[in-house]
């Protein structure tokens, strides 16, 4: 039994151990946030309710049917049933009945809303697949801010590293009176400033996991982790196509459009109901009701002719048998149908007043539909400039860096030999700190936007 209990402890801690280890990717990131997004969880509960929505419509369609009964006793001075005259005594009865009734015209409103539900059933999923779309913009800015905080901290140890060297080396300087104590204060100030830079990476890369998390809905925030990756500037042709032509293709797939137009249906729609109620309303009906009651009308024996189940004159032939009672059912039996016809004549201007405002609504829908294609053709024109823009920062950033990196291996070549003096080489070094972290704030800058105008595009977000 310890062997059982140790192992399993033992496969326990393995579990949890890999559990701690696991690093996200992208895809990985993108695909639980949109499992377990509690807001697209909340659309999901519309959306079910839309299609209840779209079933009652349906429904309209059919007749009702509907069962009934009743069942009392009366005292003193009663109706008797059988005759219609009052009688004094204790009466008990059973009325059972069936009614059904179905709607025949009422101006088409019963079709018109059938295809409301139906267009209000895809606008809703409209509703959630952009929703998810937002979500994965969102996921893909946090999980690349993350890669950006984490190289600028790469970055800015390496500095640190090389800093170190260099006080090692200046403080034998100084020891040995080569150099001023004041070149190695210099050194100190770059080391720390250096420090503070590791200290305040660090703290962007918890607070931008952190940020990723509760996109996710993930509450272990220190155990959550992103894969380590060397990511590059992806490769990429959307620039040979012009803002126009992504804008073309976007209003193709884009849900927050798909949205709009479903909006501008959905009140054409609201509009044809309002002014069905113009027209007549035509239903058929169809009842059927009996009764029992224990004040019993003669009743044939059809077995005995000339005699009687029961004689109200004769007290001692009552016979309560289930054929009696059938019977009494039988004989008591009727039925009603016919139709019914509801004319609107005047009602109060309520139905023009309908009319009016599903009118304006219907063309306020239309004009948030423009509203939205301007919307999204500005956003994919930002988006453009944005990339090109951003690109030719990397670029220039790259080249400053270069040139940067150039100039500060000569300042330290004069500096190790005495040439240059500590405050002039922290300055050579400052300059090439700035020029890194250029390049990796305008590297993930362009690779963030560049991956906004693909998704307009229709193209998946990915790191590849």
């Amino acid at each position: 039994m310890k062997v059982k209990i140790t192992g399993l402890l033992l496969l326990c801690s393995v579990v949890m151990g890999m559990a701690q280890q696991k690093k996200w990717t992208l895809e990985e990131c993108v695909a639980y946030a949109v499992e377990n997004n509690l807001t697209i969880e909340q659309l999901e509960l519309d959306l079910a309710t839309v299609k209840i929505d779209k079933s009652d419509a349906v429904g309209a369609f059919l007749p009702n049917l509907n069962l009934s009964s009743g069942v009392s006793e009366r005292s003193g001075l009663v109706v008797d049933p059988n005759s219609n005259a009052n009688v004094s005594g204790t009466i008990f009865s059973v009325t059972p009945g069936i009614t059904t009734g179905v709607t025949l015209f009422d101006g088409l409103q019963n079709i018109h809303r059938l295809n409301r539900a139906k267009l209000n059933t895809i606008a809703s999923q409209f509703r959630l697949d952009d929703l998810k779309d937002d979500i994965r913009l969102s996921v893909a800015n946090s999980y690349l801010q993350i890669l950006s905080n984490k190289e600028a901290l790469e970055v800015a140890k390496a500095q640190y590293a090389v800093t170190e060297q260099d006080l090692k080396r200046t403080k034998e300087l100084v020891d040995s009176g080569v150099v001023p104590r004041v070149d190695l204060l210099e050194i100190q100030a770059t080391a720390a400033t250096q420090e503070q830079q590791i200290v305040n990476n660090e703290g962007l890369i918890l607070i931008s996991k952190i940020s990723l998390a509760q996109i996710l809905q993930i509450t272990d925030y220190a155990n959550f982790e992103i894969a380590d990756e060397e990511f590059n500037i992806p490769l990429s042709d959307i620039l040979n196509n012009s803002a126009k032509d992504i804008f073309s293709k976007a209003l193709e797939f884009r849900n927050d459009i798909k949205v709009s137009e479903s909006n501008v249906a959905i009140a054409e729609k609201d509009q044809q109901i309002a002014k069905g109620a113009l027209y007549p309303t035509i239903n058929a009906f169809f009842n059927y009701n009996t009764f029992y009651t224990n004040q019993f009308a003669p009743v044939p024996d059809p077995n005995n002719p000339g005699q009687f189940l029961f004689d109200p004159n004769n007290q001692g032939t009552l016979l309560l048998t289930r054929e009696s009672i059938t019977n009494q059912f039988y004989l008591n039996d009727g039925i009603s149908y016919g139709f019914q016809i509801n004319v609107p004549v005047f009602n109060g201007f309520s139905v023009k007043n309908n009319i009016k405002r599903a009118a304006i609504n219907l063309e306020s829908s239309k004009l948030q539909l423009e509203q939205d294609k301007l919307a999204l053709e500005a956003e994919i024109q930002q988006a453009y400039v944005n990339v090109s823009t951003f690109l030719k920062s990397y670029e220039a950033a790259e080249k400053t860096l270069e040139a940067t990196t150039l100039a500060f291996e000569y300042s330290k070549e004069r500096f190790d030999v005495g040439l240059m003096n500590a405050f002039e080489y922290s300055q050579a070094q400052s300059r090439i700190d700035n020029a890194k972290a250029d390049v990796i704030r305008t590297k993930y800058d362009y690779i963030f936007r560049l991956k906004i105008l693909e998704f307009y595009f229709g193209i998946p977000i990915s790191l590849e």
